[in-house]
């Protein structure tokens, strides 16, 4: 009976003992860390990665709002073509209503929710630039040639976007998932997850041709 006694006495005090040099281990750790700066690479690269993501939600609500201006003008030139222009209406009436935060990196569903309504947006945008062809007073308008431009430009910024949030992303999946960055995230930032990225399709590598 004492030598049980002895021996839960002697586990007890041992569990305090192993718990302080499990305190000691990961503060003398997080110091050498800390002085190398790779404790804190993880939350650098996942800050990049949001905020390259809210550039491309920026640049793809900018084209949003260019787009009932465009249809308008189109409108007053080809009231015609009301298949396409309603097309491009509804296209964007989708992509606006898949609402988007920080959490939506995360979540693959949601994710390529978002991606596919501004796809779509992207194919009626084209087929109603292409009905444009056949309007030559259309194409020489002054409020019209201001928009394509604009359009342009913003194409050619949502393509940049795109491009600096798959690399900012490609770096920060990689840092959690290899060493020594994955052991970092585990005991320091258990919270953070693997960020979802566009997938390839064709021709999303480069903007709709807007000029004439």
């Amino acid at each position: 009976m004492q030598a049980r006694a002895w021996s839960r006495g002697s586990g007890a005090n041992a569990s305090p003992l192993a718990r302080i040099a499990s305190a000691v281990l990961a503060l003398v750790l997080a110091t050498c860390l800390s002085g190398c700066g790779a404790i804190n690479r993880v939350p650098t690269l996942e800050e990049q990665a949001k905020s390259s993501w809210s550039e491309v939600q920026n640049q793809y609500q900018r084209r949003a709002d260019l787009i009932p201006n465009l249809v308008e003008t189109v409108k007053g030139y080809a009231q015609q073509e009301k298949d396409v222009l309603i097309g491009v209406t509804e296209a964007r009436a989708k992509a606006s209503s898949v609402k988007v935060d920080a959490g939506t990196v995360s979540d693959l569903q949601k994710f390529k929710e978002y991606q596919d309504a501004q796809n779509q947006l992207s194919g009626a945008l084209g087929r109603l630039l292409v009905t444009v062809e056949r309007y030559p007073d259309l194409k020489s308008n002054q409020n019209f040639l201001a928009l394509q431009s604009q359009l342009e430009g913003t194409e050619n910024r949502i393509a940049v976007a795109r491009r600096d949030y798959i690399g900012a992303v490609q770096a920060y999946n990689t840092e959690i998932r290899t060493i020594p960055g994955r052991w970092i995230a585990s005991w320091f930032y258990p919270e953070s997850k693997p960020m979802e990225t566009f997938t390839a399709t064709r021709d999303a590598d480069r903007p709709p041709n807007v000029k004439f």
